[in-house]
């Protein structure tokens, strides 16, 4: 106890607070006044924790209570369908009840780490797996019938070197570290998202990483939504960082009645929801994207494709400004703090295509939107955020302004996916697929061009094919790239259909 009482508030700075007192260890959670922070510094007699709530009414004096954990989620069955904020508690109703439980395994089966021993069907589309946490290796000693139980209720019992090691369907790690895994592989299968703009001509894997940069109203958001729900992931994970409470209210009432094609039940079912919104702490906001990667981490490691939304990761990096700044750091270009680039590739460098320990194989495809300032590709967040993802979709304010969706500008967007998928594309649809694709943008890029002409020195000075080139790029534009939203029959192309109607436009 007078160990405890020795460790007190002794400097506040809104959410940074300086603490006196030893024996602290770096990202620790710690209680203030009942409420959680994280150890962000050591000093010898001190440290320096960040809170994840309001701090008004703190003191000095007050008192810190050491957990000895750091921050941490804890997987079990009954999250998906669930909202929680951004160091994972609920922020509805958490109902915990019995599931009916598969034990897979028999007394005196060797079990290695990451290996499943239960699992239970926790959607129509979904089945939980419990792996065996990472360092634990042994021999089943004793294990339950198949029957109902409780996530808490330890259902097996392993004999390992350091004694017997009780198991049950929860699963806890820290947010900061990664998983383990088996291996990571080159990915060739894509991400099928329905969209035409994305499927044909830019396409990512499973297992890939993009950003979606673009100014205020250019449809960041939206394009995130129609991706998540028509991609053809096992699981979805959406992280509002920072953004508004009004579109993490629609992204609730939209996905609830959104029936799921493959399944029949609503698309909720399969996902999961992180808010962060910008009137809630700012420290939280910045866990917030490691908390919803360590879930699509575990959903990962049971074998499943996860796709990952990230909006926005430059809210992220506004939260590492303002806690930076508080901390009296040196700031690097634009305020941020030196070691944005590195935060930036930890979160991105977690998706992958990847062997994991059970045998099974299972992907994280990470999809973060940028919000620069006044459009700026050339800020810091979008110049780091593109070292790390191999796809570009530039969003166009011309484009979003005419109305014209999806408003990702040809000219400026890449991927560094085609040759891993020419393969695939070439068995299951057509060897023409990438052909016919490039053709079609070697029209937009050819009109691209042409406008720049007609800008200096008017279209008087086309030829007849030049005029052409800007009438097909129009009949392009207007029946292959513009997708409307509203429309069943025009919100989700199959590939088959893609292919269809590019070579319906060269003919």
């Amino acid at each position: 106890m007078k160990n405890q009482e020795n460790r007190i508030v002794c400097n506040i700075n809104g959410p940074i607070l300086k603490i006196k007192g030893d024996g602290f260890f770096l990202n620790e959670m710690v209680l203030v006044n009942n409420k959680p922070g994280e150890v962000i510094s050591v000093n010898q007699n001190s440290a320096i924790v960040q809170m994840y709530e309001n701090t008004a009414g703190f003191k000095y004096g007050d008192i810190v209570t050491k957990t000895n954990k750091p921050l941490s989620v804890t997987m079990k069955p009954g999250l998906l369908g669930q909202i929680f904020d951004g160091i994972f508690r609920p922020l509805s109703e958490f109902k915990n009840k019995p599931w009916d439980i598969k034990i897979t395994v028999k007394p005196g089966q060797f079990l290695k780490e990451g290996e499943t021993f239960a699992s239970c069907i926790e959607t129509p589309s979904i089945t939980y797996k419990a792996n065996v946490p990472e360092g634990v290796n042994g021999k089943v000693k004793l294990c339950k019938e198949n029957g109902s139980y409780f996530p808490e209720e330890k259902i097996i019992s392993i004999e390992t070197s350091t004694g017997l090691k009780e198991l049950d369907l929860t699963s806890t790690s820290a947010i900061r570290t990664p998983l383990k895994i088996k291996s990571r592989l080159i990915s060739k299968t894509p991400l099928i998202t329905g969209q035409r703009i994305i499927d044909s001509f830019f396409p990512i894997v499973k297992g890939g990483t993009c950003i979606i940069p673009g100014g205020f109203g250019t449809g960041k958001t939206m394009t995130q939504h129609q991706i998540a729900k028509w991609c053809d992931a096992d699981i979805i994970i959406y992280i509002g960082c920072g953004e508004r409470g009004n579109e993490m209210a629609e992204v609730l009432e939209d996905f609830a009645k959104i029936i799921d094609p493959r399944t029949g039940e609503p698309l909720l079912s399969r996902m999961v929801l992180i808010a962060n919104t910008s009137d809630m702490p700012v420290a939280a906001r910045e866990s917030s994207i490691y908390t919803g990667i360590t879930i699509a981490e575990f959903y990962r490691n049971m074998g499943y494709h996860v796709a990952l939304m990230a909006d926005s990761t430059s809210r992220f990096a506004e939260a590492l400004r303002e806690i930076s700044n508080r901390l009296e750091e040196i700031p690097a270009e634009e305020g941020y703090p030196a070691y944005l680039a590195t935060r930036l590739a930890s979160f991105y460098s977690r998706a992958g295509f990847c062997n994991n320990l059970n045998g099974t194989f299972g992907s994280i495809t990470i999809i973060g939107a940028v919000s620069p300032q006044g459009g700026d590709f050339t800020e810091p967040v979008t110049t780091h955020s593109k070292r790390f993802a191999k796809n570009f979709w530039a969003l166009d304010r011309k484009l979003a302004y005419a109305r014209f969706f999806p408003a990702i500008n040809w000219a400026e967007s890449y991927s560094g996916y085609k040759n891993d998928l020419a393969d695939y594309f070439a068995e299951t649809i057509s060897p023409k697929f990438f052909e016919y694709s490039q053709q079609l943008l070697n029209i937009l890029y050819e009109e691209y061009s042409l406008k720049e002409i007609i800008n200096i020195i008017g279209e008087d000075s086309l030829n007849q094919s030049q005029r052409d080139i800007l009438q097909h790029a129009k009949k392009i534009k207007e029946t292959f790239i513009y997708q409307n939203a509203y429309d069943p029959l025009d919100t989700y192309t199959s590939l088959e259909k893609q292919f269809e109607m590019m070579e319906a436009l060269l003919q």
